[in-house]
């Protein structure tokens, strides 16, 4: 099927790794034109190198998401290079303190992932909008967690954040739909990767007494697919989103999560 997204511009954030980059090269490899931004550009500027190495056109521009100013001079950036701003993509978040109940948890530690998870993605999208509604299209994905749809024992900061995120997601939906702008929200479960392996699982593996790959098999086991989520599950995800195959969906929830949140 072909996803019609030749030559739309992109906005990506957090697009150095992991998912963000998965996203990067998905969107790259579907024809995209993209606007790479995040406050690491040298972490960055690789994946800009590998998808320019594999024809796409993209930049890379410094954004502190939580500053509104930066997200503004990124929607700047893209108009000026490509003339508009069809899609953006807020993958850019962090996971917060793991494996601290709420009582256990600092004021700014819950500060910190709420600012980051949920101010970052409002700050981007109020940053192109004006844009969207003035072109009369728009695709606006946020990649949240399914924290945020039945929360987490031990996350209670970052499960908060996500489930700000969703309302967020669902209220500027309601408001912009009638510009033709859709606004949804991408659940990932456990993604596989250095931070699951190296936080989440190592974590698990401290409190059991097991190993990081036993502890990942834990994961695994607790969904009706018995595999943990690839970042490349979450970058498909996104470009369904983002295209107009799913031009009559908005204010969703899409888990990615072989079935957890569904159980």
């Amino acid at each position: 099927m072909d996803l019609m997204l030749e030559g739309r511009v992109a906005v990506i954030t957090g697009p150095a790794k992991g998912m963000g980059a998965a996203v990067t090269r998905a969107f790259a490899g579907e024809g995209a034109r993209l606007v790479l931004a995040g406050r690491d550009v040298a972490a960055i500027e690789p994946v800009a190198a590998d998808v320019r190495s594999r024809g796409a056109e993209a930049i890379v521009v410094p954004c502190d998401l939580t500053k509104p100013e930066d997200c503004e001079r990124t929607a700047g950036k893209a108009t000026d290079r490509f003339g508009r701003i069809d899609i953006l993509v807020n993958v850019a978040g962090g996971s917060g303190p793991v494996g601290k109940t709420g009582t256990e948890t600092t004021p700014d530690e819950f500060d910190d992932i709420v600012t980051l998870n949920m101010n970052g993605c409002f700050h981007s999208m109020r940053a192109v909008l004006p844009v969207m509604i003035a072109q009369r299209y728009g695709k606006i994905v946020n990649v949240g967690g399914t924290f945020g749809l039945r929360g987490r024992a031990g996350r209670m900061a970052y499960s908060a954040s996500k489930w700000g995120l969703r309302g967020i997601t669902k209220s500027f939906a309601l408001e912009v739909g009638q510009h033709n702008i859709n606004v949804n929200y991408v659940a990932p479960g456990m993604v596989d990767g250095p931070r699951f392996r190296d936080k989440v699982c190592a974590d698990m593996a401290r409190r059991l007494g097991i190993t990081v790959e036993e502890a990942a098999q834990r994961h695994a086991d607790d969904y009706a697919l018995k595999r943990v989520t690839l970042d490349t599950d979450v970058a498909n995800a996104c470009l369904f989103f983002a295209s107009d195959v799913s031009r009559q969906i908005t204010g969703a929830d899409l888990p990615v999560d072989g079935g957890w949140a569904a159980l």
